[in-house]
């Protein structure tokens, strides 16, 4: 083997990273937008709520000068639904077009390629109050006018579209990524009907972008967790492989197969928990199949088959306070699987597994599966950062990426199609459950939970480590020893 090739990404590799408008662009009510879904669920959480986030809806600019000093070539955001259709239907904001209009014409400009994605969690309140949201068949109409509004006005300057953004968290926790009303909280199955509508808003958005956008590819950032069993005994081994088909296979079957895995679907027949279907359903999903995977990965899942005393079913919850160990809960599936802890791993402050090998692992079970490419559109590191004298330095997240991209870089050379990295998050954004206390940026946001402060962007010491991975196309942290 040569021994001076040097390590770096294939030649056109997109690099950027990620956010979503909830999380960072404030003005909830601003300039005739209307609340989300998502601008309800994060008041009165105890952390900061959605009215400001990082207010990047009036400091769009300057933070796109940020991305173009750090060398993206991509940026990843999402469309404001209640921003464009403040009533989720009838006619569109003419302010909250103007907004990503200017978005999407000033990422042009600076050479960064703008990667949408249609819908992040944010349902217009307005529809939720009108018909309970995606509970509701008619949620797939309105949604799909939205989309098709979308990909009709930016077509001409988008070619990928990533459609929805991690159905699979929307399934496991169901009441906190949707305004669920509370005659649905005690039925599981609502949750399942809730992914099928999604699914068929999906299949018929992918349809309209093959047949209106001229080379326009279809996509989805998929919240991907590989999962490990506790050990080899084959319980164990069982309940690993009914995990991966309710929790991963049941998602990417449908957008690269067009059906749902037998054995899971079954299962869930089997507990009444199966989704309603009518006549037609699968021949729209058949249809609408995607063409590319955003993958979310932050962290791998380990499980055992359930003991019998710990054999109903329950509902993960999340750990709220950053103390390790806190976990509120995690899933069980009676009969199925068990997550819990891995032995094996290390957790950041919440819990969450710390596994670069896990990047490796997914990227090439999806790919001897699917034969997809893939973008990675979501990886990150949520940590208590400080700002000490004007700077934040954060070694751990230069750690956590580095070792990310060596996985990443080990995938590609071994026959994976991987296109991006896009990680979380741009700035710091508003984190779902835990406020800025948790944050993932590039960028310093000024801002705590209980004072807004001067919102002013403070690039981290990442920011700088990840403007010379760019420049150099991955080399900066390739060439350096791997720790996996």
């Amino acid at each position: 083997m040569g021994g001076n090739i040097r390590k770096e990404m294939p030649k056109g590799f997109l690099w950027g990273a990620s956010t979503s408008a909830y999380q960072v662009e404030g003005a909830a009510e601003e300039d005739g937008k209307k609340l989300s879904q998502m601008d309800v669920l994060n008041r009165g959480t105890g952390f900061a709520d959605a009215s400001v986030a990082s207010d990047h809806y009036h400091r769009y600019k300057e933070d796109i000068a940020l991305m173009k000093e750090c060398g993206f070539t991509a940026y990843r955001f999402s469309f404001s639904w209640s921003r464009i259709f403040p009533d989720g239907v009838g006619e569109a904001n003419p302010k909250g077009l103007e907004f990503y209009d200017n978005l999407v014409d000033e990422l042009v400009k600076n050479g960064i390629r703008p990667v949408p994605t249609i819908y992040h969690y944010d349902m217009p309140m307005a529809l939720v109050e009108k018909y309970d949201g995606w509970v509701s068949r008619q949620s797939v109409d309105d949604f799909v006018a939205y989309g098709e509004f979308l990909i009709r006005r930016y077509g001409d300057r988008i070619k990928d579209w990533l459609i929805i953004n991690e159905q699979s968290i929307i399934v496991e926790f169901w009441k906190k990524k949707n305004y669920v009303p509370e005659k649905y909280h005690g039925d599981p199955q609502v949750k399942f009907q809730i992914n099928h509508h999604m699914n068929l808003g999906q299949a018929k958005l992918s349809k309209r972008i093959h047949e209106l956008v001229e080379g326009g590819r279809s996509g989805a950032a998929i919240g991907y967790s590989p999962v490990y069993g506790l050990d080899s005994t084959p319980k164990n081994m069982l309940a690993m492989l009914n995990a991966e088909d309710l929790k991963n296979h049941f998602f990417l079957d449908i957008y690269f197969k067009g059906k749902y895995p037998a054995g899971a679907f079954r299962y869930l027949e089997e507990h009444g928990m199966a989704p309603v279907m009518e006549a037609g359903d699968m021949d729209i999903i058949r249809e609408g199949k995607l063409d590319f995977l955003g993958v979310n990965y932050y962290a791998s899942k380990c499980v055992r088959f359930p003991d019998a005393d710990k054999n109903e079913l329950t509902e993960a919850k999340s750990n709220l306070s950053g103390r390790k160990g806190a976990m509120g809960a995690y899933e069980v599936m009676p009969d199925f699987y068990q997550y819990m802890k891995n032995p094996n791993a290390d957790t950041n402050d919440w819990d969450w597994t710390i596994d670069p090998t896990g990047m490796q692992y997914l990227l090439r079970d999806i790919y001897e599966r699917y034969e997809i490419p893939m973008i990675i559109t979501e990886n990150g590191l949520g940590a208590r950062d400080v700002l000490e004298d004007g700077k934040v330095h954060d070694d751990y997240r230069i750690d956590y990426w580095s070792r990310h991209l060596q996985a990443i870089h080990r995938a590609i050379e071994l026959g994976v199609d991987v296109r991006g990295f896009l990680p979380w998050s741009f700035v710091d954004v508003l984190s779902t459950s835990n406020g800025y206390q948790k944050r993932y940026g590039l960028v310093y946001v000024n801002r705590d939970d209980e004072d807004i402060k001067d919102l002013a962007r403070i690039p981290k010491d990442s920011f700088y480590w990840y403007q010379k991975v760019i420049a150099t196309n991955g080399a900066h942290c390739l060439e350096q020893e791997s720790e996996n």
